[in-house]
């Protein structure tokens, strides 16, 4: 067993390596950075730690396909700012003799109908623009505690007439100990490269690479489980600097930037974390909260308060189907609803 941990840490390395070498800072497909379920949406869009009967959680992670998932069907819908609809579909099947648990996935995204004009303002009629990936995952149970999972996707983006495609991959593995009701789990997502830019003439772009580590742990007297996830792993500073809103007044009434190297430093480290909260009541009910402090400072307007990084949802099981509904409040100006319901065809 652990030689296994080592060879999934190498390769790990390898591939963290292969996207540190990648510079620019723009990214490609960055819809693959969309919440995939009303489950993660809730919980604030990251939780590489949990493994248990939601299908969707392999997206989050592919090691979290497990054998409760075996012929589980799962549909999410996501109504996102301005129109955009976002959506995933997956199928799992077991192999128990191989300890091994295979996943089809396809998920979409429309940005809606768009206006063109060329560059003297003439119309030229409306367009589209969407994305797809096609994705294939795999898990393997290497022991009671440990299991480990990949996930690859085939990407299409068309905007207008121009089109791209890509691929993508997620290396993970979740660490489990049901009697301590801990978990643990390590995530690199968007491993992949554009393999087609949109135009001849342009360079090809980085994907949104993240490396993700998450701890759960559920509490021995109370039916709540606690996760804290730290993301960006790859890379420390992640803040956008607006020097519009870096200032303060001299005495000579001019503005100076205001240098805080501690309070930004402490701003920084949280923005790699995200919280969040499940309360498990029942087989049948769930109740969760999330946030998300880099949502939170990037998205707050200064001087207005708003709930920016806050989530919230519910899931409950009625009859063979489980419904998880979540709500995420990215600005002021508009917050996401996502919709999933999920069953075992075997339970008909």
């Amino acid at each position: 067993m652990k030689n296994k941990v080592l060879i999934f840490l190498g390769l790990c390395l390898a591939f963290s390596g292969l996207q540190a070498q990648v510079e620019g800072g723009r990214y490609v497909y960055e819809f693959l950075e969309f919440s995939p379920s009303a489950r993660a949406t809730a919980l604030g869009g990251r939780l590489p730690s949990v493994r248990d009967k939601d299908l969707s959680l392999s997206f989050l992670n592919p090691a979290a396909l497990n054998a409760e998932n075996h012929n589980t069907v799962s549909l999410q819908q996501n109504a996102h700012i301005s129109g955009i609809t976002h959506g995933t579909v997956a199928y799992a099947y077991h192999i128990a003799p191989k300890k091994l648990s295979l996943m089809g996935s396809i998920e979409h995204v429309s940005y809606g109908q768009f206006e063109g004009y060329d560059e003297v303002g003439q119309a030229t009629g409306s367009f589209s623009a969407s994305e797809l990936a096609l994705g294939l995952g795999a898990s393997y149970q290497a022991s009671d505690k440990w299991s480990f999972g990949l996930q690859v996707k085939g990407i299409f983006s068309r905007y207008e007439a121009y089109s791209s495609r890509g691929w993508a991959a997620n290396l993970g593995m979740i660490y489990q100990d049901t009697a301590k009701r801990f978990s643990m789990g390590f995530v690199l997502k968007n491993i992949g490269q554009q393999l087609k830019s949109y135009h001849p003439d342009q360079e090809k772009y980085a994907l949104p690479f993240d490396m993700q580590l998450g701890i759960s742990q559920q509490l021995k007297y109370l039916p709540l489980r606690i996760s804290v996830v730290a993301h960006h792993l790859d890379r420390w500073d992640i803040r956008y600097e607006d020097p519009a809103l870096v200032q303060e007044n001299s005495l000579l009434g001019t503005e100076e930037p205001q240098n805080n190297d501690f309070g930004d430093s402490v701003d920084n480290f949280f923005r790699h974390l995200n919280f969040n909260l499940e309360f498990l009541l029942g087989p049948s009910l769930r109740l969760r909260l999330g946030y998300d402090h880099l949502r939170q400072r990037e998205m707050s307007i200064e001087n207005l308060r708003s709930l920016a990084g806050f989530s919230a949802g519910i899931g409950f099981k009625l009859y063979k189907f489980r419904f998880d509904y979540g709500l995420a409040n990215y600005h002021l100006a508009g917050t996401v609803h996502h919709f999933g319901i999920s069953t075992r065809l075997q339970d008909f």
